[in-house]
Order: C-alpha cells, then structure tokens, then sequence
C-alpha cells in the first residue's frame, strides 16, 4: 500500500507537502495549475485532462487523501487572503480574480474560513506579506 501524505485542513493549503514524487503525474500538474494563481474549477480541470469531473475528484482523493473540492476551495480563500495583505485590489476584484461570481458568496466562505469579513482582515494584515515597497497592483 502506498503512503499517502497526512494532510490537515491548513496544511493542505501548502503544495509542497502535496509534491511527493509518487503522485500521479496528472495530480502533479493540477497542483502545478492550481499553484499559478489562475481560478480553475473541478470542471476546467476535468476537461483538460480529458476526464469526467467525478473521476477526477475521485483520482485526486485516492492519490492526496483529501477532496479536491476542499482544497480547490482552500487554495482560493488562501489566495484571496494573500491578495487581502497585500494588494489594493478591491474585494469585489479580489472575488472575481480568485473565480467567486458574486461577492456575497465570496464574504460568506471568507468568513466561514477565517472567522472574519474580508475587509477586517485586511485592515489587520496589512503590510504583513511582502512589504508595501512590494504590494501588488492585480492579480
């Protein structure tokens, strides 16, 4: 039986605990994808991939351990929390780079995840990522 990595909810946001070389070359090159910043979902995936959107999910948790439903999730709210500390981008931008249509489901799963609006996070974490010499202008 192959060793499958122990994968907690915060530390399935860190790919490289997901860069074991015995994963699936395609599992490999979706955590690739994903690791660009660009909002991919389960059925974007699937097609490029050329497989079912059920098979993938189900390949991903076989070769992960986790849902990649879960994780697809975790890596926006990770993304937009970054872009939150350390861009000016609005909220509502910030919702549409990380691949939310509509703002208020964006604050809702924000919330859920972090405890806290968006706008309150930011004002808490400013400056605390890469500096304001090195903020972002977009995504």
């Amino acid at each position: 039986m192959r060793h499958k990595p122990d994968i907690t909810r915060d530390a399935a946001v860190s790919l490289v605990l997901l860069r074991d070389t015995s994963l699936e070359r395609r599992v490999l090159k979706i955590l690739e994808m994903v690791e660009t910043g660009t909002a991919f979902t389960i059925g974007d995936l699937a097609a490029e991939f050329r497989l079912s959107p059920a098979y993938l999910q189900r390949l991903f948790k076989s070769e992960t351990g986790i849902c990649m439903g879960e994780w697809l999730s975790e890596q926006r709210l990770q993304r937009a929390a970054y872009l939150l500390s350390n861009s000016f981008l609005s909220i509502k931008e910030i919702t549409h780079a990380i691949g939310y249509e509509h703002t208020s489901s964006f604050v809702r799963a924000f919330e859920r995840r972090f405890l806290q609006a968006p706008a309150r996070y930011r004002k808490q974490n400013e400056g605390n990522g890469a500096g304001d010499a090195k903020r972002i202008q977009a995504a």
